[in-house]
């Protein structure tokens, strides 16, 4: 018999439940060099009114993405609480040292939160976090929203993202929910490693589950920030918690291929991008360049589209290191006009 695992060190300071709207910290114990006694103070709000559903909302997975924590953060402030049907949890900061830190990854203990998930109340700070979220959070929520953008090494034209599920109810469930989010594109997102990831341990406790890629840099933009703020509201109306309903979407439908929609570097160098991001390719073209920064007159190295489609992502650094993903190719199948 497995032994169970131990509470979680992490307490909420606001009551879950209560009517109105509150704001607070999830409190993580940490002991550390320059405070014996320390804590890491997790930012949360809670909006309650009524009878309805309980839709967590969570940001900042990885540290250096700021649609979602801006988006979250301005709907917390602004929330009118007569609008609110049920419950609104919101984490704008779910690894909050990575987030302080602009990093992807924790520099508390190197860890990328969504890669730990379910986590463990004995792990480290970050595995820490990912036991809270799962064994707290997860089962108090009747559907789970969580903004991604590129970060600072990807830019993704903007979209809303769910997955192929061996359950066709739920992905068809899930699919509702891209589509009512409204971004300028929508898709079924093909993960190079779902392995420890929150949209894994979500689906596969069968709670609804949306995900979003949107735009990325390391900054924000007035245009993604717009679409953030609008997609969120609109997956609460869909989803109940929310007056009103979300307008009809006009999201264009991206198909990515299961193999070969991604083109992996393999070589290192300074990057000479040929095509825009959402530019039309084809099979063979050249879409960016590699230049060697060590031996000058070498001839640069051609990076070429393998399908027909167009650039839904790409590298935003202007170097690139041997095995980093330098496009996301995808097809526009469809409108949803």
């Amino acid at each position: 018999m497995s032994t169970p695992l131990p509470a979680s060190p992490i307490s909420p300071t606001i009551p879950l439940d209560a009517p109105g709207v509150t704001h607070g910290f999830l409190h993580l114990p940490h002991s550390r060099d320059d405070s014996a006694y320390g804590a890491i103070m997790i930012p949360i709000s809670v909006a309650v009114n009524g009878e309805g559903p309980t839709v967590l909302l969570t940001g900042g997975n990885h540290g250096d993405e700021y649609h979602g924590p801006l988006a979250l953060t301005k709907l917390m402030n602004s929330i009118d609480i007569s609008e609110v049907t049920g419950c609104i949890i919101c984490v704008p900061y779910m690894n909050h040292p990575a987030f302080t830190g602009a990093a992807r990854n924790s520099p508390i203990d190197g860890a990328n939160l969504n890669r730990v998930f379910p986590g463990s109340p004995t792990g480290g700070v970050t595995e820490k976090i990912a036991d809270y979220l799962t064994r707290e959070l997860l089962p108090i929520a009747d559907a789970v929203l969580d903004i991604h953008d590129g970060g600072k090494t990807l830019e993704f034209l903007p979209m809303a993202a769910s997955h192929v599920m061996d359950n066709k109810e739920h992905e068809a469930r899930n699919w509702e929910a891209a589509l009512a989010f409204g971004a300028p594109f929508v898709t079924k997102l093909v993960e190079l490693d779902m392995l420890g990831m929150w949209d894994a341990v979500v689906e596969n406790s069968g709670t609804p589950f949306l995900s979003t890629e949107i735009a990325g840099g390391g900054t924000t933009r007035p245009s993604s920030t717009k679409i953030t703020f609008d997609g969120i509201r609109n997956v609460l109306q869909h989803w109940g918690a929310l007056a009103g309903e979300p307008p009809a979407s006009e999201s264009v439908v991206l198909d990515i291929p299961e193999d070969g929609a991604y083109l992996i570097s393999e070589e290192e160098g300074l990057l000479e991008w040929l095509v825009e991001l959402g530019d039309d390719v084809s099979v063979g073209q050249p879409v960016a360049r590699i230049y060697n920064t060590v031996k000058l007159g070498a001839p640069p190295i051609d990076v070429v589209a393998t399908i027909d489609g167009l650039i839904a992502m790409r590298h935003f650094p202007g170097l690139v290191k041997l095995g980093d993903a330098i496009a996301l190719q995808a097809r526009a199948v469809r409108s949803a006009h």
